[in-house]
């Protein structure tokens, strides 16, 4: 059970690293503007090292940030929950903070991937038909991998808690 809990807070840890370094940096997409290297990211669009606020402030871009936020906020609770889960008091009635922490994770992986989806519809919809030469960059990479991370911690915490509850019913 420790060692599956372990991996799912080494998973936790992990995916919260790659959820901040994601959401904070811009680099979700590079594309050339006028000929010149141009990236963008959640809050910023960079041509030429010159970096201002994004424009763009549809509903998609929006709601992309909101559930980067949420995502990231979710797996931080699932870690702490995931944390405390390791004390002998893991267990209170029908709360157990293993299957919690899961349920975070899985949450927060849920919220990735509606990000992700929304950043991607965008992208395709609005910069595709205006800039010729694009392609997903390394923040939008990192956080497809944090979405798998967020999903196996949860994976670890729920089965950890599954082996509990066998131990417990067996006694």
């Amino acid at each position: 059970m420790y060692s599956l809990m372990g991996g799912g807070l080494f998973c936790a840890v992990v995916a919260n690293i790659l959820l901040v370094v994601a959401t904070a940096t811009d680099h979700w997409m590079q594309y050339r503007a006028s000929g010149s290297p141009a990236h963008q990211g959640l809050w910023r669009n960079c041509v030429s090292s010159k970096c201002h606020l994004q424009g763009d402030n549809t509903a998609y871009w929006t709601a992309a940030k909101a559930f980067m936020i949420l995502a990231t906020a979710a797996c931080f609770a699932g870690a702490i929950a995931g944390l405390t889960s390791f004390s002998h008091f893991s267990s209170f009635g029908r709360f157990n903070r293993s299957f919690a922490a899961g349920i975070l994770f899985f949450i927060s992986t849920l919220l990735l991937l509606l990000a992700l989806s929304l950043y991607t519809a965008a992208a395709v919809h609005f910069l595709g038909r205006r800039v010729g030469e694009w392609r997903f960059s390394w923040s939008y990479i990192l956080a497809w991998v944090a979405a798998l991370m967020t999903f196996f911690a949860g994976v670890f915490y729920v089965c950890a808690y599954r082996t509990c509850e066998c131990r417990r019913t067996r006694r």
